[in-house]
């Protein structure tokens, strides 16, 4: 028989995990002695346990669980015998045949719980609130939909005393999203020229040009470049940040869920369904022309909105 245990599974990037931490969040506070684990894609379940969200994690991209996508067929007897130890699973995963949750249903009794794989972007409903939606059926009301991820502290950014860091992540999975690397060097070298600021720049396997760009024109004292390290070691440096300035992309939550008060160029997507929640998050609109956004204009901003925390100016 199943014991006392919740399993969310979850496909997606990186935003898409981060917008449904609020879905753990509730679990784990509406089921405490509960243990709640996770089938999601490795970089981001860590990040999940790491924040003592879950319990523990499997990989979505195990040969064996895809098994489970078949129509008919024998079933991995070792995931047969993961399910079974779950009283709830509730899947986002984009099952339209509904093979995931017959399979599912062949090798155990939980309740399961079908969500939705991405929002309906015909609705005004944000990411997070529809996400939440679903455990409604386990009586979970009223949830916090904001992100939010706190990991233990770790000297990744090597910070000292009285040193200011702006985090940036010139990149997303989109390049329809980016400002120009042209851009992003004049905001920079502003940064450089105009403030005592250090800068770390974080980027993935994509932004290799970019990266070596950037690496040519920033100075060994003035920052570091994160490239291609574990999401945990992207989050931890980014807890020590001080200000974050990037696109739509899941860095971006990232930043907003631990915390850092972040400045978002926001491209195309909708950001009443996926822009973050944060309080401290300003967002600069930049529509279908990002291109053309001037670095004035966000130079301007990150002043004017965080003039009193000395975001942007000498020490």
């Amino acid at each position: 028989m199943p014991r006392n245990q919740i399993l969310v599974i979850r496909g997606g990037a990186i935003g898409d995990f981060i917008v449904t931490l609020p879905v753990f969040t509730a679990l784990r506070e509406m089921f405490p002695e509960a243990r709640l684990e996770t089938v999601a894609y490795s970089g981001v379940a860590q990040l999940a346990l790491e924040g003592g969200l879950v319990d523990g994690y499997r990989s979505i991209e195990s040969r064996q669980f895809a098994g489970f996508f078949a129509g008919k067929g024998d079933l991995d007897k070792d995931w047969s015998t993961y399910f079974n130890q779950f009283a709830v699973i509730v899947s986002y995963l984009y099952d339209p045949d509904e093979n995931l949750q017959t399979n599912i249903k062949r090798v155990c009794e939980a309740q399961y719980i079908q969500g939705p794989h991405r929002p309906d972007e015909t609705q005004s409903v944000h990411a997070t609130e529809a996400l939440l939606k679903p455990i409604e059926r386990l009586a979970v009301f009223g949830a916090d939909a904001t992100p939010k991820l706190k990991l233990k502290d770790a000297d990744v950014l090597p910070k000292a005393p009285g040193e200011k860091w702006l985090a940036i992540h010139p990149g997303s999975g989109s390049e329809r999203k980016n400002w120009p690397l042209a851009a992003w060097l004049g905001l920079m070298q502003k940064v450089l020229a105009e403030t005592s600021w250090k800068l770390l720049v974080i980027g993935g396997e994509a932004d290799g040009q970019k990266l070596e760009a950037i690496r040519k024109v920033l100075p060994p004292e003035r920052g570091m470049i994160l490239r291609n390290v574990p999401l945990v070691t992207v989050a931890q440096a980014l807890q020590r940040a001080d200000l974050f300035l990037g696109h739509d992309s899941g860095v971006s939550h990232l930043a907003s869920a631990v915390g850092v008060p972040s400045v978002l160029m926001w491209g195309p997507s909708n950001q009443q369904i996926w822009g973050p929640r944060k309080a401290n998050t300003l967002v600069i609109p930049a529509g279908v022309n990002i291109e053309a956004l001037p670095v004035e204009t966000v130079w301007s901003e990150i002043n004017k909105h965080y003039p009193n925390r000395r975001r942007c100016h000498s020490d």
